[in-house]
């Protein structure tokens, strides 16, 4: 057990000019203050008091000679050509070394802070520091400080060693045991003469004196209680599982794959294809007849007036299937006038069922090459954005690391799991999802496409004239910022604050125009928004949100 001794002076005299001077002298250390004790604030604002109150820098026996006396040397002194009259107490502190799992109340002040002394347990390796409070002001800070002396605890120097952070009702600091040699600190209580802060401002009752006040009641109840935090066994087990939750989507994935190639390969054996299956073609053994709705043939011709059970199909249309490249496409301007469109409409009214595929009719290469411009944009813009990003949020890390102070980030601290130099690590690891399940919409997409064009080139009417015509650019757009999303979101919650709060909404709004767009494009296939106004204007959205986060 550690003996600590705490120092209680006090004096009348409100004589700045004069102050009493306190000098305690210890075997390692000397610490001094004056009487009264003056605290600054913004605007040149100070604070003076009259009490004050220290812990001494505790001696700790050492194996080689035990316990022993020492001896402690306070020295009064005061240059005032007068008498001056003080109040000197010395005690012994009872409780100064903190127990694991067990809760502790005391009561600060800005000219009365408290410090005290925690030893890691032999099987603990981290442990989280709670302190909570009734009230939310006066302000307060919470260091973690190394077993030096002198213990820097008052307003001015408590930013000097060591972790801390503000508090207004509760405060967390995670401390870990590879960090202090010793195995051992001290956790100090700091009570800030205002309130600013923590956000608060200045007290009402000294608005009309300015410049100085004295003896200002700014006392705190806390409560303190140290808990084991979790072991490195459980990161591994929450690492573990995150991973395995969603490679079982990738698992998933390539059952349906496998079994849609089963149920593919089966048909192309059987050898048939029933008219049905989406070709688009009606032929004389489906007739029209009387129990057709009206309205149904969209005034089709009867196939049953045709000759012979002649086919009725959309006309030829487009390049020849396996001429789907890039390199020789012609270019479009934005306003097409398509004059061929009135010939193509008495061929789409002799079609008794008509899709959506009929009603495009602009060259699907063009539109295809269009639409993959929203890739090559997208990649374009998360290198040049993710970069920077990444930078900045290196470099915050390393500021919090060096400086300890915790404030410059906003974790929900009893909730921040550090690991190695990050301060949250759990909150880093929550986005692997987005990563992970964008990458899997990636190799979907990717391995639609394949499909789409090995039916094209093998001229599959099936795959070329049902349903939505197929333009995958927008896919893997999307694809791409769910996975930039990712990372993004990874690199906000490293140090999570105001200055960085769009890095992780940023691809959240690119993400939703891009479904708007893909929604649109599957029932309007001819018309495409420009990459470039669409990404132009997602840049508008994003530059109001910063706005609104600044303001």
């Amino acid at each position: 057990q550690v003996d600590a001794v705490r120092v209680y002076v006090n004096s009348s005299s409100e004589n700045l000019q004069y102050p009493v001077l306190f000098v305690v002298r210890q075997q390692k250390g000397v610490l001094s203050w004056q009487v009264p004790l003056i605290f600054r604030g913004l605007y040149q604002r100070t604070y003076n008091y009259q009490e004050v109150s220290r812990t001494l820098c505790p001696s700790e026996p050492t194996p080689e000679t035990g316990p022993s006396d020492q001896i402690i040397f306070v020295d009064v002194s005061s240059m005032a050509p007068f008498n001056i009259t003080y109040e000197l107490l010395v005690t012994r502190l009872e409780n100064f070394q903190l127990e694991t799992n067990k809760a502790f109340n005391f009561t600060a002040s800005p000219s009365q802070p408290q410090y005290f002394l925690y030893k890691f347990p032999e099987d603990v390796d981290s442990v989280i520091i709670k302190v909570v409070s009734d009230a939310v002001y006066p302000c307060s800070v919470v260091s973690v400080q190394d077993i030096v002396c002198p213990v820097y605890d008052l307003d001015h120097n408590v930013e000097f060693n060591g972790v801390y952070q503000s508090m207004t009702k509760q405060a967390a600091i995670t401390v870990q045991r590879k960090d202090f040699p010793g195995e051992q600190f001290f956790i100090v209580f700091v009570i800030k003469p205002e309130d600013y802060a923590c956000g608060g401002s200045v007290p009402s009752s000294i608005h009309g004196n300015v410049n100085r006040t004295w003896n200002l009641q700014r006392t705190k109840n806390l409560q303190v209680t140290i808990v084991p935090s979790i072991k490195k066994s459980v990161y591994v087990q929450a690492m573990f599982f995150s991973f395995l939750s969603f490679l079982s989507f990738y698992l998933g994935s390539v059952v349906v794959a496998f079994v849609h190639y089963i149920r593919v390969r089966r048909k192309a054996s059987a050898g048939r294809l029933s008219p049905e299956d989406g070709s688009g073609i009606m032929t004389s053994s489906h007739p029209i007849t009387a129990s057709t709705p009206e309205g149904s043939s969209y005034g089709a011709i009867d196939e049953s007036s045709s000759s012979g059970g002649r086919q009725l199909s959309s006309p030829e249309r487009g390049p020849p299937a396996g001429s789907d490249t890039d390199s020789s496409v012609e270019e479009e301007s934005d306003f097409d006038t398509m004059p061929e469109i009135e010939s193509d409409k008495n061929v789409i009214r002799t079609k008794v069922f008509l899709y959506l595929s009929d009603l495009s009719r602009k060259d699907r290469r063009i539109v295809s090459k269009k639409y993959k411009i929203y890739f090559w944009n997208i990649i374009t813009i998360a290198v040049f954005y993710a970069l920077p990003v990444i930078q900045l949020v290196i470099t915050y890390q390393t500021v919090v690391n060096v400086t300890g102070n915790q404030d410059i980030c906003y974790y929900n601290f009893l909730c921040a799991h550090p690991l190695g130099v990050l301060s949250a690590f759990n909150n880093i690891l929550s986005n692997v999802g987005h990563m992970l399940l964008g990458f899997l919409f990636l190799l979907i997409v990717l391995r639609r496409d394949i499909l789409h064009r090995r039916a094209m080139e093998m001229k599959d009417v099936y795959t070329l004239d049902y349903g939505i015509p197929k333009h995958f650019g927008l896919f893997y757009a999307m694809g791409i910022a769910l996975m930039m999303e990712g990372v993004l979101s990874a690199c906000y919650h490293v140090c999570p604050n105001y200055s960085n709060f769009q890095f992780d909404t940023s691809f959240m709004y690119m993400i939703a125009g891009l479904c708007m767009l893909k929604l649109y494009q599957t029932r309007h296939p001819d018309i495409n928004a420009s990459a470039y106004s669409a990404y132009a204007s997602f840049a508008v959205v994003i530059c109001l949100a910063v706005l609104g986060v600044v303001w």
